[in-house]
C-alpha cells in the first residue's frame, strides 16, 4: 500500500502541487504538463506482459532508460523546456520510487 501511495502521489499530487506553488500564473497549464509526463509510459507497451508489479521500469522499458533520463535531465538547463524535464525526471522518480520499494 505505501508503495502504490507513493508513486502515484508523485504521479498526480506533486505535479499539482508544484503548479499550485511554483508556477502561480500558470498553473493549469504547467499542471497539464507535469501531469503529461505519464505519457512516456508508451513504451510500456512494447515489454510482455505490459505492466508488471514486481518489475522494476527504470532501465527496463526504452523511455526509461538511463540515456533517456541524461535527456530529461538536460532539458532543466533551458527554460523553455524546463517544465518539461521537471515533468520527465518526476515520473522517472515516481517509477524509481517502486523499484526502491520493492
Amino acid at each position: 500500500m505505501l508503495r502504490f501511495c507513493v508513486h502515484y502521489g508523485i504521479h498526480f499530487i506533486i505535479p499539482i502541487l508544484i503548479g499550485v506553488f511554483f508556477y502561480k500564473e500558470h498553473k493549469t497549464k504547467v499542471i497539464i504538463i507535469l501531469l503529461a509526463g505519464i505519457l512516456i509510459d508508451v513504451d510500456h507497451f512494447l515489454a510482455n506482459p505490459i505492466f508488471d508489479p514486481n518489475r522494476c521500469s527504470i532501465n527496463f522499458h526504452f523511455l526509461h532508460t538511463y540515456w533517456a533520463i541524461t535527456v530529461y535531465f538536460s532539458l532543466l538547463f533551458f527554460k523553455k523546456t524546463r517544465i518539461f524535464g521537471i515533468a520527465l525526471l518526476l515520473h522517472i522518480l515516481a517509477d524509481y520510487s517502486d523499484c526502491w520499494l520493492m
